[in-house]
This record gives C-alpha cells, sequence and structure tokens, in this order.
C-alpha cells in the first residue's frame, strides 16, 4: 500500500478560519505529487486530544501516513510535552513532520533540534499570553468591571434538539468537554443547559 501524505490545520476557536493556511498548504499539495489527505481542528492548542489529530493519529498507527505537513509547528500543538511525544511517536513509526513556515523537517538532527526549541517557544508564548490576560482582568477587577453571565431577555440559538443532545450525553456519563466538543458549543453553554 502506497503510503499518504497528511496535511494538518488547526484553529483555536470557531471565530478563526483556516483559510490562512490553506494557501500555503495547497501550494505544498500542488508540488508534492503524491497523494494527501487533510485533517482539520477547531480546538485550543494546549491539549493533543482533539478530533482531527485523534484521525490523523490512528492512520499513522495504522501505517497509511508517512509525511505530516504543517503550515507552523504551532498549529500541531502549544505545550512542550505534547509536541515531544509526538515527535518521538514519529521518529518510532519513521513519519517526517514538515513544518512550511518554520522551515524544518524531523528527517534531520538539526530539524529535530529546531523542532523541539520550536515546541518549548511555543508552549512559552502560551503562558505569556495567560499571564497577559490575568493581569488584564485584574486590573479590570479592580476597576469594578464585570463580565460573564446574560442580559436579561437574552434568548438562547440553542434548538430543543441540541438541548436534547446535551441531556443525553450528559446522562451517557459524557464529560462537558467533550459534549463541547461533539455539539460545537461552549462549556459554559452546556453547564447552562444542564442547569435549566
Amino acid at each position: 500500500m502506497k503510503k499518504l501524505n497528511a496535511i494538518y490545520s488547526r484553529v483555536s476557536s470557531r471565530d478563526q478560519s483556516h483559510q490562512s493556511q490553506r494557501p500555503d498548504l495547497e501550494r505544498w499539495e500542488a508540488a508534492s505529487e503524491e497523494s494527501c489527505v487533510w485533517f482539520l481542528d477547531t480546538f485550543t492548542g494546549k491539549c493533543m486530544d482533539r478530533p482531527g489529530m485523534a484521525g490523523l493519529l490512528q492512520k499513522v498507527r495504522d501505517g497509511e501516513i508517512q509525511r505530516i505537513v504543517v503550515w507552523r509547528l504551532d498549529r500541531l500543538g502549544r505545550t512542550t510535552k505534547g509536541l515531544c511525544q509526538l515527535f518521538d511517536e514519529l521518529a518510532d513509526r519513521k513519519v517526517d513532520l514538515v513544518s512550511l513556515k518554520d522551515g524544518f523537517s524531523l528527517s534531520s538532527p538539526a530539524g529535530r533540534l529546531h523542532a523541539r526549541i520550536l515546541a518549548s517557544v511555543a508552549e512559552y508564548e502560551t503562558e505569556v499570553r495567560a499571564e497577559r490576560v490575568a493581569a488584564g482582568q485584574a486590573v479590570a477587577k479592580a476597576k469594578g468591571k464585570r463580565w460573564g453571565g446574560s442580559k436579561k431577555g437574552w434568548h438562547w440559538k440553542v434548538t430543543p434538539e441540541i438541548v436534547s443532545v446535551v441531556r443525553d450525553l450528559h446522562a451517557g456519563g459524557k464529560k462537558v468537554a467533550q459534549i463541547a466538543r461533539v455539539t460545537h458549543l461552549s462549556r459554559p453553554t452546556i453547564y447552562q443547559i444542564l442547569r435549566n
């Protein structure tokens, strides 16, 4: 069986679009002259347990993938531990990883070093961003600003069918994060549904 190239694209939220990554990835696909399969995720990079990533890893473990191509390494993940575990698994399975914007491949020692440095940088950027958000929230709170909750008269744009699905999944033992992933609703919305 001829192995495939896997193209992986991730954005963090539904407000973002994969479109900024697509042109470079599509150019690479057109130039590769090999069969490619795409995997997309709309999920935080702090967690490696994502639907698209799970599908990609299953194909890697089944021996169907020879190379994974990403736009930038931080699209693959934002934790040093998660990324380094992935690098090790790919090396064990002889699967290459190419990052177009970062300009490296895991096929060389220099590329493997570059990847591990960038994994640390991605995690650092996430931690610094979280510190800035926390500092901004502390200043806003000190000034008496409140956020969250809903204004009176606000109506959900959640259909009765979705409410039923959420309740059924929760009754079946699914965690809120899993339900949010499946229904594409935020966790606060899931909690609100379960409270009512």
